[in-house]
Formats: C-alpha cells, sequence, structure tokens
C-alpha cells in the first residue's frame, strides 16, 4: 500500500513541524507528494466521464502549497498536516475537493464564503425556486453520501437586505456558506478503490453543485 507512505509522512510532519525536519526529509515529501499525484490522476480520468472540464487539468495544478501562509496568521505551523486536491481553482465557482490528513479526511464540495456578488446570484436562485435545492438535498444521488450543508458559523441572524424576514427559505437565505462533505477513513484512502469512492462522491454532489452554477451564472 504505497498511499500510506503518505499518512506516514503526514504524521511525523505533524509532529516534527520545522524547516530543519523537513529539510532532512525532503525526498520523503517529495515521494508521498509524487504518490498523491498518480492517485490524482486515476481519479481525474474517472471524474472526466462526468465533466469534460478535467480532460485538459493537470494532476499538479489541483494540489495546495504545503507550506501554510503565514502573513496575517504567524502563529499558523509553519507546514500543512494534509495533502488535498481541488480541481476547480476558481473560487467563485461551486467546486469538489479532497483532503486527506491523519488528523482528518474529507470529500466535499460546493461554494465556500464566496463574495458578496456570487452570494447575492445564489440568494436569488434560492428565492425563484428554494424549494428545487431542499429536494435536490433531502433525495439521492446526494443522500447517498451527504447529510445535509454544512454546519455556517457565519450565518446571518436574520433575512439578508432585500428578502422577507418571513421568507420560505429564510434558512437558505441566511448562509453565506453552502457546502457539504463527507467524512473518510485512513483505511479508505489507502484502498485500491478509493478513486471508484471519489466518483460515487462527486456522482452524488454533482446535481446541487449545477444547481448552484446555474444560480451563479444566470443574467437576467
Amino acid at each position: 500500500m504505497a498511499k500510506q507512505k503518505i499518512f506516514d509522512f503526514l504524521r511525523d510532519l505533524s509532529a516534527n513541524n520545522s524547516k530543519e525536519w523537513m529539510d532532512a526529509n525532503r525526498k520523503r515529501y517529495h515521494e508521498a507528494k509524487n504518490i498523491w499525484l498518480a492517485e490524482i490522476e486515476l481519479i481525474l480520468r474517472k471524474l472526466l466521464t462526468h465533466d469534460p472540464d478535467f480532460e485538459h487539468l493537470r494532476a499538479k495544478d489541483t494540489l495546495m502549497r504545503i507550506t501554510n501562509n503565514r502573513r496575517f496568521h504567524p502563529n499558523k505551523p509553519l507546514y500543512r498536516d494534509h495533502f488535498a486536491c481541488s480541481p476547480n481553482t476558481d473560487l467563485q465557482t461551486p467546486g469538489f475537493y479532497i483532503h486527506i490528513s491523519p488528523s482528518g479526511s474529507f470529500i466535499g464540495g460546493g461554494i465556500y464564503r464566496p463574495p458578496s456578488t456570487v452570494l447575492q446570484k445564489i440568494r436569488e436562485g434560492i428565492d425563484y425556486d428554494g424549494e428545487k435545492l431542499k429536494q435536490l438535498l433531502r433525495s439521492t444521488p446526494f443522500t447517498d453520501m451527504y447529510t445535509g450543508l454544512d454546519p455556517d458559523e457565519q450565518m446571518l441572524k436574520t433575512a439578508p437586505r432585500g428578502f422577507a424576514k418571513d421568507h420560505v427559505h429564510l434558512d437558505l437565505l441566511r448562509r453565506k456558506n453552502f457546502t457539504a462533505i463527507t467524512p473518510i477513513t485512513e483505511a479508505q484512502v489507502v484502498a485500491d478503490d478509493f478513486p471508484a469512492f471519489v466518483e460515487r462522491a462527486y456522482r452524488s454532489l454533482k446535481p446541487f453543485c449545477d444547481y448552484l452554477t446555474q444560480a451563479v451564472e444566470f443574467e437576467a
């Protein structure tokens, strides 16, 4: 199980989070990274059958840097404790995300903290046909892998400006975050059928992401 080396490396990195340790273990880092890149290649081939936009996407373009951006958060560790795959790099459109870490792994997607203009479009889509979104969230294929939308700590306490305070879909309109995730185990990630599992997670999430995409791209 070559993928086990990813978790072994990340576990040791988390316990020895320093430049000195990383410099001494640079070979292990590149080995783990290349194993993850090979897995992403397999995943992208499967996702391509559902979305032609993945055709020209390179595995390395989906990776996040291993170093944390500490410009505004100087107390963060120097290195991240996870590897990820994010095929959608545009933060203004719904995307899909894979996160693997010894401290917790998950698959999910949607749109996280969109800009105000994008959030407004999503709210207008909910105002127009929020029942369709609710139906998607309580039906298959979504419920095959996900239990609902993630908690939103920044949710408004009341209706956003321009929407009725007793709106039938107020619970959705108050949101600033439209994502769903499903936790995964280390054993699931290192298993040979992980790419197929990711494909199922993507297919389950796609109708939800398609709804958000239609709202974001709608031109009045």
